[in-house]
């Protein structure tokens, strides 16, 4: 059986890291039977590069970065992590996914009123955590339009570091806009420092972190299921022209 190691970014956050620790006990409902080992890639303990050596000595193993986009932690911090194993491989990062969608869709029909992105002069600000590296844009662009296929308010980004516009700044200028109520979807895995940086952002409501919810635990079991299939079954070297 091949391990999955879900590697998280980690948090000084009580309540993050029990919600990031009820994750991974859901996850280990939806996988009976498969090892699931966490690691993080900053503040917390074990590192992923132990966990990975550790568990690549017992056989093949897939980490699935429990992160929503890609950027420095999963091409530095997990590509380095798995390089010297051959039998061990990355899944791809949590988002986009139109699972997630649905997964915002639920925090924000939570807030008051039930009616978040629906009533006329609503505004969507789409608050994700941000990265300085371009594909993390494209898949928090992505995840926006996915999103806003959902509802009828429009739908903008903000982020709370390493792209702009920032978040207090995307609520700003959604106010600026003409909107009548500012709404901040949290694109937030857990409680801790991003989700601190939305609810201090200025927006007149603000969903909660994706957390447990079971679109977070499908698309987990998703990935690993995916990148354990391809590790089982690689396809073959495709011959150079002419050789």
């Amino acid at each position: 059986m091949t391990a999955l190691i879900a590697c998280s970014h980690g948090t000084r956050f009580a309540e993050g890291r029990a919600t990031v620790s009820e994750i991974l006990d859901l996850l280990s409902l939806a996988l009976p039977g498969v090892r699931i080992e966490p690691a993080f890639v900053d503040v917390e303990q074990p590192e992923v590069d132990d966990v990975v050596a550790r568990v690549a000595a017992d056989g093949p193993a897939v980490v699935v970065p429990l992160l929503l986009s890609t950027g420095h932690h999963t091409k530095v911090d997990i590509g380095r992590a798995v390089a010297p194993y051959p039998h061990v491989v990355s899944a791809g990062t949590m988002g986009p996914h139109e699972l997630l969608a649905q997964a915002l869709l639920r925090r924000l029909g939570e807030l008051p009123g039930g009616d978040a992105g629906r009533r006329p002069g609503d505004h969507i600000v789409l608050a994700a955590a941000g990265s300085s590296d371009p594909e993390a844009v494209l898949d928090v662009e992505h995840m926006r339009d996915l999103l806003a296929d959902e509802l009828p308010a429009p739908v903008s980004i903000g982020y709370g570091a390493g792209a702009k516009p920032r978040i207090p700044r995307a609520v700003a200028a959604a106010r600026e806009g003409g909107a009548d109520r500012v709404i901040a979807a949290s694109y937030v895995l857990a409680p801790g420092h991003f989700a601190n940086l939305v609810l201090a952002a200025g927006a007149d409501q603000v969903s909660a972190p994706l957390g447990t919810d079971p679109a977070v635990i499908s698309v987990i079991a998703q990935r690993y299921r995916a990148a354990a299939a391809a590790l089982r079954h690689p396809e073959p070297a495709t011959s150079a022209v002419g050789a």
